[in-house]
């Protein structure tokens, strides 16, 4: 049960990472960045993967918005609850 606990841990403060790396690369994207900055090389790399597989089910284009990363944060916000019960 204390690896479970552990394990649960480790993935809500993965997951908690991940989240503050989607809300720093959205804000990013009301600036015009540097394309060829390597941070923000590393959170197209880190987000991108995933927003390309929400778009594939979802149309996430509302206008000139996209709302992918919202979707992403729902999901880890789900996540953690989920995994807070351990």
């Amino acid at each position: 049960m204390i690896l479970f606990h552990a394990i649960a841990t480790t993935l809500i403060m993965i997951l908690e990472l991940y989240k503050w790396v989607i809300i720093i690369a959205a804000l990013l994207t009301w600036v015009n960045p540097d394309p060829y900055n390597p941070i923000v090389q590393f959170l197209y790399k880190a987000t991108e993967p995933v927003y390309a597989k929400i778009r594939r089910y979802i149309p996430t284009a509302i206008g000139s918005i996209d709302i992918a990363p919202i979707i992403v944060l729902f999901g880890i916000f789900f996540l953690q609850q989920l995994l807070s019960g351990f």
